[in-house]
């Protein structure tokens, strides 16, 4: 499926069940978070004006709903919207009608239960009183088109693809954390549906674009959702698109080279370190330098980052973790080297 757009003609994919015919490039809200208001409004302007037709949100990427919202009013082009909301109860349709107003629009095209990566968080929005049916009564009262679900986790994902109550799920995906491909993507494919790709980018670990991006669009059927917080960054993720082109045999000798470095240091947030004694969460803290790259540290930081990094200086350094971790990860070392680099940003 081709379409004519600025730029060229580029791909569009149909979105499994929902019927959504969406070019083949998304785009993803966090880094917005990171811009000044007038160049973030500019940044949607340019990323719709490219060509690009969804665009993806969540309650919790502080200023972006709102930012969103304020940009669609300068755009004639017709988008689909993705937002989402960890709220894990019923009281989840409030968060719908505050990304409504945040967006500006009477409806939202597609509304995820946002990192449902445990199995009890998964059971827990499931059953009775959970997410899931506060967004049934959101898409009954034509607040929401298509339901979704985004999870770290593959286990919960094809948990959640058994069951098959999503039109749309979210996973990662890049050179460093391939293996949805695997276990994801056919499952979906077969039961029709849509897959939307996050971190492609490993969440900044791969700083090089067009190695990342040719990679994960190489694979047929999914919408990769890159972020930018400026226009050159959009236009530099549009041109690696709309060009095609096959991964060179430097860019293959450059994942090679970063997959083999990042073996044993890179976290695949599988979680199967955890429980923590300490209630540390092991996971963002492995990576947060990255976390921090996309939503910001010291004073301006979001709580719950500010959250994560107090609990884990209770770390005793006990090595619990380590033997649990199937990439062994230097997991007591990392995070504290990564609270020496937090330490380091606060004035």
């Amino acid at each position: 499926m081709r379409d004519a757009v600025k730029g060229g003609v580029v791909e569009k994919v149909r979105l499994g069940r929902t019927n959504l015919k969406v070019t083949r490039l998304g785009w993803g809200s966090i880094p917005l978070q990171r811009a000044g208001e007038e160049e973030a409004i500019e940044v949607v302007r340019e990323v719709v004006e490219l060509g690009v037709d969804l665009l993806d949100t969540a309650r919790g990427y502080t200023t972006s709903e709102g930012r969103i919202g304020l940009a669609l009013k300068k755009v004639s082009r017709p988008v689909v919207l993705s937002s989402k909301s960890p709220v894990r109860t019923e009281k989840i349709y409030d968060e719908v009608q505050v990304s409504l107003k945040n967006l500006q629009v009477k409806k939202i095209d597609i509304y995820h239960l946002h990192n449902v990566s445990k199995m009890e968080d998964y059971e827990k929005v499931m059953g009775p009183g959970g997410a899931y049916h506060g967004l049934v009564k959101a898409r009954e009262e034509g607040l929401i088109d298509h339901m979704g679900l985004t999870s770290h986790s593959l286990d919960v994902m094809e948990r959640a693809l058994k069951d098959d109550r999503f039109a749309v799920v979210m996973v990662c995906y890049s050179f460093l954390e391939p293996d949805a491909a695997r276990r994801i993507f056919p499952v979906a494919r077969a039961k029709d549906v849509g897959v939307l790709v996050m971190k492609p980018f490993s969440g900044g670990v791969i700083e090089k674009a067009s190695p990342a991006l040719k990679y994960v669009l190489a694979t047929p059927e999914i919408v990769p959702i890159p972020g930018s917080e400026s226009v050159e960054k959009a236009r530099e993720n549009w041109k690696i698109f709309t060009a095609g082109s096959p991964l060179t045999a430097e860019e293959q000798t450059y994942i090679k080279a970063l997959q083999q470095q990042l073996q044993h240091q890179f976290c695949r947030r599988c979680d199967y370190c955890q429980p923590c004694s300490q209630e540390i969460n092991i996971q963002m803290m492995m990576g947060l330098k990255s976390v921090v790259k996309r939503f910001g540290a010291g004073a301006d930081a979001p709580a719950w980052i500010k959250a994560v990094v107090e609990k884990a200086r209770s770390c005793t350094e006990c090595g619990e973790c380590l033997p649990r971790c199937p990439y062994q990860l230097p997991i007591p070392e990392t995070i504290k080297k990564n609270l020496e680099f937090y330490n380091s940003l606060k004035i």
